[in-house]
């Protein structure tokens, strides 16, 4: 592989599309190299491994803007991406609770569904009813943009 790449050919590597590395251009994870006069931009191979760390960031569930954090140079970059990371992971806590708290509510509405008439869905009678105290439902609306 040539060490320079056009911007497809730098895409394909990276496993994104032409348009995504353009995006993280625009938003400055990724160096847009000086276009010569008549000519195409030609992107250094290195750039492939910069693109795929963006990826794997956000596979681990970092935001561009968080990405864009632990890709500045920091005095304490350990610490400062430990602090990034233990606090991602108490968001992944608070959303697998409120997965579980949902499961729960789902599963019992099943088993309620399963035991009652058929002209009566206690699933559908239960999201009439469900108030802002039932955990389930309020946790995850809070989350939801509103119409």
């Amino acid at each position: 592989m040539s060490d320079l790449l056009s911007i497809g050919q730098l895409a394909s590597a990276g496993g994104v599309g032409v348009e995504t590395v353009r995006y993280y251009q625009r938003r400055g994870l990724l160096a847009e190299p000086n276009k010569p006069l008549g000519g195409h931009r030609r992107y250094p191979a290195r750039m492939i491994q910069q693109l795929r760390f963006i990826r794997r960031a956000q596979a681990l569930g970092f935001t561009l803007e968080e990405i864009e954090v632990l890709l500045q140079p920091h005095t304490d970059v350990c610490g400062d991406t430990r602090a990034l990371a233990v606090h991602k992971l108490d968001l992944i806590d608070q959303k697998i609770q409120t997965l579980t708290d949902m499961r729960a509510a789902l599963a019992g509405l099943v088993v309620r569904c399963a035991q009652a008439p058929s002209e009566q869905c206690p699933i559908i009678e239960a999201l009439f009813e469900a108030s802002a105290g039932d955990a389930w439902f309020h946790a995850d609306a809070e989350r939801r943009p509103h119409d």
